[in-house]
């Protein structure tokens, strides 16, 4: 296997072994081999419409499985191998429909096709480094993950009942364009393309998120834990949790969010359920430990699932996109899922363990702090507010990620922080403050709602007469871990923001020249020492 599309690939470089999420080398394989076999799909479907062969609604059915798929294979997802196979099948059906129809793309990726003994020693033969040339190579790869965290958000947005035609049509043409092209000056144009698209993905899922729950309010999230058996619900999903709230309401089972799910409690739709008591635990990477200690039924509704413990085995559940061998998945039936079995398990837990009490605040979405407009503004310019340190993004294990905490920690008290994902939690406790009855962390929600955060700085930037976003008193110190982050800072470049620090290590598929030209082109640079960086973000720079 090699895999280098998360921040924690080992030595830097590539896992070459076993991932160190927990993938192994077969299930690596397996991914890689459906994302070869996505791409030729995509050249098949754009030739069968070329000839007319597929109607506008099969297509788009059929990128909407690519992105479903490609989703299905973004960081601590999916290990279960043989839902992977699943999705190869169906590549493989669709594929022989459009060939049957007349349509044809002259590439082994649209064409292969083996017994499933043979697909092991296929995988081998077409990974991420079939590729020799690393400049290209690296920015395939930069494009495929933020297609990745791309089809995360179409995804969101279409099972709510939102897309965009536009979006569809741009993963299937950019899919086919991985194989077809070698011009580095066109794949960095595609590069900043694919951020552009995900600007798009991410105010097409704002829109269905919002008008569907309400715009996010300033909440206070209890972090105890209560006396009653519960249900810890994790990942992106508003659809699953609302179905499992409804569903779940009379059944004197309390629900808890965790991780990327706090944010669901900004929401004014999940208000209404008066057993949605609270948030449980931490980041993702916590979570052996903390659903361990939570004792109640687990819901895994999107990636961020990582290797399961026999300590709570009989009593997690995947779902949606999400998957690990040996655990209940509880797919979709006619546009809805039934969680009866996960409500009946958590009626036979104990109540959570407490680990921690108290609350946290948030809901600062672009609505809410449009409402603190004049309030902010006055701060600015009465100096009681000299900088905004955008500090959104991942969380993850590795031990440097305590530069996060250390900067929030050290950032002066004029210094307001703007965040979404789950990099918050590296400092989303700590009694930073408020400036005026503005707390020093606002909080926008999910890695998918970073879209906020750039309306935020428009806004700013319209409010202040400024020509270039630049010029707002705005530094980035950006988080990663995996691709929807990589999609969420290829939409901040479109939008021409520059002077990103991006920590804590730059991307193992970022070559030499990839990073020069991303340095020259939009001053791009590493998170380094806490206090260096604190001053001169504070000075603009």
């Amino acid at each position: 296997m090699f895999c280098y599309q998360c921040q924690e690939a080992a030595k830097g470089t590539g896992c070459e072994i076993k991932g160190v999420c927990g993938k192994s080398e077969t299930t690596a394989n397996l991914q890689d081999l459906l994302i070869y076999s996505l791409k030729g799909l995509s050249g098949l479907v754009i030739n069968a419409q070329d000839k007319n062969a597929i109607t506008k609604e099969e297509r788009v059915s059929v990128a909407k499985f690519i992105a479903r798929a490609l989703f299905a294979t973004i960081t601590n997802a999916n290990f279960d191998d043989d839902r992977i196979k699943e999705l190869i099948r169906e590549t493989i059906v669709i594929r022989r429909e459009l060939l049957s129809k007349g349509a044809s793309f002259e590439h082994d990726s649209a064409n292969w096709d083996l017994p499933e003994s043979g697909w092991a020693a296929k995988a081998t033969s077409i990974g991420v480094r079939l590729e020799n040339n690393e400049d290209i190579r690296s920015l395939k790869e930069l494009i495929t993950y933020g297609l990745k965290g791309l089809a995360a958000y179409t995804t969101h947005a279409e099972v709510l009942g939102y897309d965009d035609e536009k979006l569809w049509d741009f993963h299937l043409q950019t899919m086919k364009s991985l194989i077809s092209e070698s011009d580095v000056d066109k794949l960095i144009a595609l590069t900043l393309k694919t951020g552009e698209a995900a600007v798009t993905a991410m105010a097409t899922l704002d829109t269905a998120n919002t008008e569907t729950y309400g715009n996010p309010e300033i909440t206070e999230v209890n972090i105890g834990a209560g006396s009653r058996p519960g249900i810890l619900v994790s990942g992106h999903d508003l659809k699953d949790f609302e179905q499992l709230l409804e569903q779940s309401k009379d059944s004197g089972v309390d629900i808890y969010t965790h991780s990327e799910m706090l944010p669901a409690h900004y929401y004014p739709k999940f208000k209404k359920y008066k057993h949605f008591v609270g948030n449980y635990g931490n980041a993702w990477w916590k979570q052996d430990s903390e659903f361990a200690s939570f004792n109640g039924a687990i819901l895994m509704t999107t990636n961020c699932i990582v290797p399961v413990k026999d300590s709570y085995k009989d009593r997690i559940y995947t779902t949606g996109m999400a998957g690990y061998p040996g655990v209940v998945h509880i797919e979709e039936k006619d546009g809805k899922k039934d969680f009866t079995a996960i409500i009946e398990k958590a009626k036979t837990c104990n109540p959570p363990t407490n680990i921690e009490t108290g609350s946290i605040v948030g809901g600062f979405a672009h609505e809410q702090v449009f409402a603190l407009a004049d309030k902010v503004v006055e701060a600015v310019k009465s100096g009681a507010v000299k900088r905004f340190i955008v500090m959104g993004g991942c969380d993850g294990r590795h031990k440097t990620r305590s530069y996060f905490t250390e900067v929030a920690e050290e950032l002066p008290q004029d210094a307001i922080i703007l965040t979404a994902g789950c990099a918050k939690y590296r400092y989303n406790k700590l009694n930073l403050g408020d400036i005026n009855g503005i707390p020093r962390v606002l909080d926008a929600g999910q890695c998918n709602d970073s879209y906020s955060l750039a309306l935020i700085a428009l806004k700013l930037k319209e409010v202040f007469e400024l020509e270039d976003i630049n010029d707002l008193p705005i530094s980035y110190d950006i988080a990663w871990y995996e691709q929807k982050a990589v999609a969420v800072l290829l939409a901040l470049l479109s939008l021409g923001v520059k002077g990103i620090r991006l920590g804590p290590t730059l991307p193992a598929f970022l070559s030499p020249n990839v990073v020069k030209v991303l340095v020259e082109n939009f001053d791009i640079k590493p998170t380094g020492d806490v206090g260096t960086d604190v001053e001169a973000m504070m000075a603009g720079r």
